[in-house]
């Protein structure tokens, strides 16, 4: 287990703006190094920050992915000379028509489909592989449902390191396929998401794992604040402001949770104007841990065995489950789920209004945003942004039921007249 010590030394090491690890329950602070879980409590470590002064113009005049915002983030400066996927700057669609059929005022959807490999995973990718290197780990690794795989391996090729990535071994086939193409090692595990995350746990204390990074493990620190830059871009591409409410997907929560952590933090240094904004956190019924917490009014999370075609949030005991519960109890958001067969119809709503092939976990989040809308329990009237993860050819098989021509005829008018009739 990589425990933090304050022995650690970070005297050669770059992050840039980040400072120390700090443990989220008790405040325990330590030297930056791989260690995820703090010594005296067990609780979580994130990184804390001594931010340099920076204004909006700086910002955009930075380059069109995550580094715009390096300044905030714990990477070296020069990162943008460095060989990495550079993800990030996704769009930010406008989805009238989509507002239009669920009777909201004002809606986006933050497409993270345009990242290299597809899905938001770059994101927190990008920042392991800095961390990775600081720390000179020869190779990269992962617990995975699935995108961080792809992420993972495809980074390590870019990045020069090797990669060794642990998936269930009844992944989506695209999933498998895009995570091996990039070379490296793709080990299925018989279990679930958890079953694998333990086994990597397992690993990390074995001499098999010797100066291996485990980027959602003993890196998790750094990798987590890649979230963040999703915030970033959402405020900056609003014009530099908050949204009223956003739509989350859950599998560990890490990433709602960072969304808040980066619009806090743009607030604190005076980049957008102070305001409430509520979040709410989307899960597949199937793997409903955190929502079940939520309606039956509880702060521990019930692990459960996940049974959803949502496979990328399929994680049935997440870790930062408790603390989505709190940003959605503080920030007067809510936590929901839906069905698979209402993330299906969510899947087909979006593309058939906004043009725009959500994978699955974007099917629950749209899902949900249509249900929250439906029962009243999300302003219609409140500026609106709901995510979309990843890519939906990763998905086909959600959709593959109803895929057909719509006829098939000769070639000629005479035969297409009779088929439109």
């Amino acid at each position: 287990m990589a425990f933090a010590t304050a022995e650690t030394t970070t005297t050669s090491l770059d992050f840039g703006p980040a400072v120390a690890l700090s443990c989220r329950e008790c405040g325990a602070r330590y030297d930056l190094g791989p260690s995820f879980a703090c010594a005296e409590c067990f609780g979580p470590l994130e990184i804390a920050y001594e931010f340099p002064r920076v204004t909006r113009e700086q910002i955009a005049a930075g380059p069109a992915n995550i580094w715009r915002y390096r300044s905030l983030l714990p990477v070296p400066a020069d990162v943008t000379a460095k060989r990495n996927m550079a993800p990030g700057w996704t769009k930010l669609v406008k989805a009238d028509n989509l507002a239009r059929e669920l009777g909201v005022r004002a809606l986006h959807v933050k497409d993270d489909s345009g990242n290299p490999t597809h899905s938001f995973k770059d994101r927190v990718v990008a920042i392991a592989v800095e961390a990775a290197r600081n720390f000179g780990f020869h190779t990269l690794s992962c617990s995975s449902t699935g995108n961080l795989a792809g992420a993972v391996t495809a980074a390590a090729a870019r990045a020069g390191l090797d990669a060794c990535v642990f998936i269930p071994a009844d992944l989506e086939e695209a999933k498998i396929v895009m995570a091996s193409v990039y070379g490296g090692r793709l080990v299925g595990i018989e279990g679930t998401y958890d079953d694998v995350n333990r086994f990597c746990s397992e690993l990390i204390g074995d001499e098999l794992g010797d100066r291996w990074g485990f980027v959602n493990v003993n890196l998790r620190p750094y990798y987590a604040e890649g979230s963040k830059t999703l915030a970033y871009e959402i405020a900056e591409q609003l014009g530099w402001r908050l949204p009223d409410q956003i739509v989350v997907p859950v599998a560990s929560g890490s990433q709602l949770t960072k969304i808040d952590k980066g619009f806090r933090e743009l607030i604190a240094l005076g980049l957008v104007e102070e305001k409430p904004y509520k979040i709410f956190a989307a899960q597949a019924e199937g793997c409903s841990p955190v929502s079940a917490a939520y309606k039956a009014g509880h702060d521990v999370i019930r692990p459960v065995k996940p049974d959803t075609i949502a496979k990328s949030l399929a994680i049935g005991n997440p870790a930062d489950g408790p603390y989505v519960l709190d940003i959605a109890r503080r920030t007067g958001g809510a936590v929901e789920d839906v069905t698979d067969a209402e993330i299906v119809d969510a899947i087909r709503l979006l593309a058939r209004t906004e043009g725009v092939f959500a994978e699955t976990a974007g099917g629950v989040t749209v899902g949900v945003l249509r249900k929250l809308v439906a029962e009243g329990r999300l302003d219609p009237d409140g500026e609106t942004v709901v995510l979309n993860t990843g890519e939906g050819l990763k998905t086909l098989d959600a959709v593959a039921d109803r895929a057909r021509p719509t006829a098939v005829i000769r070639p000629s008018l005479d035969a297409f007249r009779a088929a439109l009739a």
